[in-house]
């Protein structure tokens, strides 16, 4: 069932058994709101709504995986993570409610990136035909696209080349857009960021793409 298949079954069950609860049992406290492997200092999210943890899992964030999630939402099941190395401690409470518990920035950090610019060889605007190329050829060569910017004259996106296939994609790019590219980048998602949360990212090295919406701010670090 892949990565997280025993958290989805759990989910699954719990479903169709009309559960009170379910609770998953990890190496790690409950929800952080970094990874301890990558970030020294980290705090743990008492609690998280449903939504909440979809979001951070889309941005790549690994403790739960949004399938997981959909079955106890639609029927309003509270999932509970906690640390087998630590019984006495409650862990994370997943709900419906507030956003999050305590309100804290989360960050996630993606390696291994490579940030491409893209644009026409003629210099004309980047309009829908061509975004949508462009989005069929990512898709062909399975590069999975974790931030996308766009303007008039130029696209850049980040991706994962998890299958080996960004040469190939390049070399079927090349022939109709001129391509740059930085490889070895890193992608951090801030969620619920401020001023001091991204001072913090922005000190790990050269920021080559930044964007920001509504409390989240994504930024390509070199």
């Amino acid at each position: 069932m892949g990565r997280e298949g025993s958290d989805y079954t759990a989910a699954i069950f719990a479903y169709c058994l009309n559960a009170k609860s379910l609770t998953i049992w990890k190496d790690v406290d409950g929800v952080l709101n970094a990874d301890p492997r990558f970030f020294s200092t980290t705090k743990l999210l008492q609690q998280i709504s449903y939504n909440e943890a979809i979001e951070m899992a889309f941005y790549g964030a690994s403790v739960i995986h949004p399938k997981t999630l959909k079955p106890l939402e639609n029927k309003n099941i509270p999932l509970y993570v906690r640390s087998f190395y630590s019984l006495k401690n409650t862990g994370t409470t997943v709900t419906k409610g507030q956003h999050l518990i305590p309100e804290i920035p989360c960050f996630i950090l993606k390696q291994h990136q490579i940030l491409i610019s893209i644009s026409a060889l003629d210099f004309s605007f980047m309009v829908e035909h061509n975004l949508s190329e462009l989005f069929k050829i990512l898709h062909n060569y399975k590069l999975k696209v974790n931030l996308i910017q766009n303007s008039a004259l130029s696209f850049s996106v980040c991706i994962e080349d998890k299958f080996s296939n960004f040469k190939q994609f390049l070399n079927d790019l090349e022939l109709k857009y001129q391509i740059s590219y930085v490889e070895n980048v890193s992608l951090y998602t801030i969620r619920h960021a401020n001023k001091k949360a991204v001072a913090e990212i922005e000190q790990k090295g050269k920021a080559l793409l930044k964007q920001a919406t509504k409390g989240t701010v994504q930024l390509v670090m070199q």
